[in-house]
């Protein structure tokens, strides 16, 4: 509850002086009796109770700032004292949204000049030779297709071409399409996306491995091989 102001206070000491001058107390005024520190409202204006002649004399001698009667002689009562303020409390809502620029797009930018410095000195130190004019007379061996499609190719070394080329990379497109619909959680939390991370894990994993495979494990006629016995440069042709 709000404390009532120091001069409301003093204006009901002065409102029970000038009663009190007149004679008589107000009734149902439980701040009237002897000994009354003034300290409290007294019960007329709590109420609304309508004063005695006497009192209503006594109120009217008073100044008019200290009582104003209402509507049917009554007196008006001091109900609170309400603070200065915003009724509603106004409290901005967290969002996990950021703009596109400048977070976006600077971190882009970042990553793509770094990139680029790096395949500049890369460059500048390792030679990339072209190899020499294909010969339709002498094939290479092992004939290998390029990294990104090594995984297909050794696929099809260990299963019937319709499997290794359309049945397991089919199955993986899909389930990998269908991750967003089977978990939902729009969080960006590592630890509240397990199952999406899982499954992308395991793909990653899964290719990797099979490109791994067919860049250093596979020689001549692409027979089972382990790299140091025949060396890396000799794997690849250079």
């Amino acid at each position: 509850m709000a404390e009532v102001p120091e001069h409301l206070l003093e204006r009901s000491r002065e409102r029970r002086a000038a009663l009190e001058g007149g004679g008589a107390a107000p009734p149902g005024d439980a701040g009237g009796s002897a000994g009354d520190d003034g300290d409290r409202i007294p019960g007329a204006l709590l109420t609304g109770q309508v004063a005695t002649a006497p009192a209503a004399t006594a109120v009217a001698t008073a100044p008019q700032s200290i009582a104003a009667a209402g509507p049917a002689g009554h007196t008006q009562r001091l109900l609170t004292v309400v603070k200065a303020g915003s009724i509603q409390d106004v409290k901005a809502t967290p969002s996990d949204k950021v703009h596109v620029w400048p977070h976006l797009l600077v971190g882009e930018l970042v990553a793509s000049m770094a990139m680029t410095a790096f395949l500049l000195v890369f460059s500048a130190f390792v030679n990339a030779p072209l190899l020499a004019l294909a010969n339709f007379n002498q094939t290479p061996n092992p004939s290998k297709a390029p990294w990104y499609f090594l995984g297909l190719q050794e696929l099809l070394t260990m299963f019937h071409p319709m499997v290794a080329g359309v049945t397991v990379p089919g199955v993986a497109l899909v389930a990998l399409g269908m991750a967003g619909y089977v978990d939902k959680n729009p969080s960006h939390k590592p630890e509240d996306r397990k199952f999406a991370i899982a499954m992308m894990t395991m793909f990653l994993m899964f290719w990797a491995v099979l490109v791994i495979i067919g860049s250093f494990f596979r020689g001549e006629g692409f027979n089972f091989i382990l790299p140091w016995q025949q060396g890396v440069h000799e794997i690849f042709d250079l």
